[in-house]
């Protein structure tokens, strides 16, 4: 066995947590459970790792079998990885029969002449899911391992998640591959990144919406006594704000969790209004400018605004629209006026 595959198969379980090593390696397959059954798992994450290039190095292990355990590990932790959404374009409404092998085919076939140094691997899942590992090279050296470029897609639909390496440069044969692979006509990023693969996937799916309850349960009332010297119309008027604002997000945000969106952008075009007489601003080119966005969680971030006083409710359709509007790549023209609303993130 290689050297660089003995040490990549070590890193690799060394990344695995302690009592999850059995049964990924199980997953896997690779190893008989004859030879998991002389491991010991007791001992130190270092040891283990030890044992298990040993075995490997017995079964003449090469770096696709790593690779594979490397698919594995990536399945199970996507949060790991930072994953933007992409979405592909038919230049007509027809649909193609998908078949797998001829997907595979043509995908390696285009990397491979565009890049000779380079090691493509697949798995596909129970859930229409074909996940793809790039190892990317050079034309002088061979693939990095640990720089690689991960894709999730599912056959059904035109969304591709791609977390890509920090060679950028890889990025435009990977979208090229893709598209040619599944007789596509173009792909574009549809500016949506989150370490939260399931959340993405549940924006893009459309697996996520917004619902519109029509009851909903009237908030306990108040137990404390207001103080003489307080105006109970005031007490009643901040009560009844606070359930309209909670009743209001309610409408908009729906009463279940947030999906995890960690990155939204906007692309914005606006002309400004002035005074004519004041003759400031006469120009008719209009302002563009980019706003992003980026939060641990940033639905649920715009949700506590208004329940935290820091923005009027209702939010601007432009912040809580994103779910819907990610799926037309956030090119949204607002000619009215400038971007309204507050850039406040909690």
């Amino acid at each position: 066995m290689d050297e660089t595959v003995a040490e990549y198969i070590r890193r690799t379980v060394l990344k695995i947590p302690r009592d999850e090593i059995k049964s990924m390696l199980q997953t896997w397959g690779f190893l008989s459970e004859t030879q998991l059954q002389t491991l010991n798992f007791h001992q130190t994450k270092d040891n283990i790792s030890q044992d298990v290039v040993q075995l490997c190095e017995d079964n003449s292990a090469d770096i696709k079998q790593a690779a594979v355990l490397d698919i594995i590990y990536n399945h199970i932790y996507p949060n790991k990885r930072i994953w933007s959404v992409y979405q592909m374009n038919k230049t007509g409404e027809e649909t193609d029969f998908f078949d797998l092998t001829d997907f595979k085919k043509k995908f390696k076939r285009r990397l491979q002449s565009a890049l000779k140094n380079v090691t493509i691997n697949f798995r596909e899942y129970e859930d229409n899911a074909i996940w793809i590992r790039i190892a990317w090279g050079t034309p002088y050296k061979k693939p990095n391992q640990y720089k690689t470029s991960y894709v999730v897609y599912h056959s059904q639909t035109p969304y591709v998640f791609i977390s890509a390496s920090v060679l950028r440069s890889t990025l435009p044969l990977l979208c090229q591959a893709l598209v040619v692979a599944s007789n596509y006509h173009d792909i574009r990023e549809m500016e949506l990144r989150s370490h939260c693969l399931n959340s993405l996937k549940d924006i893009a799916f459309k697996r996520y919406s917004q619902t519109f309850q029509t009851y909903y349960p009237r908030p306990l009332q108040e137990r404390n006594v207001a103080p003489e010297n307080v105006d109970l119309r005031i007490i009643q008027e901040n009560r009844s704000e606070k359930e309209r604002i909670q009743r209001v997000n309610r409408e908009v945000f729906g009463d279940g969790p947030q999906p995890k969106l960690e990155f939204a952008q906007y692309k914005l075009e606006t002309m400004f209004k002035s005074n004519p007489k004041m003759d400031v601003l006469d120009i008719k080119e209009p302002f563009r400018c980019l706003v992003k966005f980026s939060s641990p969680h940033l639905l649920e971030s715009l949700k506590s605004l208004a329940p935290a006083g820091l923005a009027d409710a209702p939010l601007s359709p432009l912040l809580t629209c994103i779910p819907q509007k990610a799926r037309n790549y956030f090119k949204i023209r607002e000619r009215k006026g400038f971007f309204p609303g507050s850039f406040v993130s909690p």
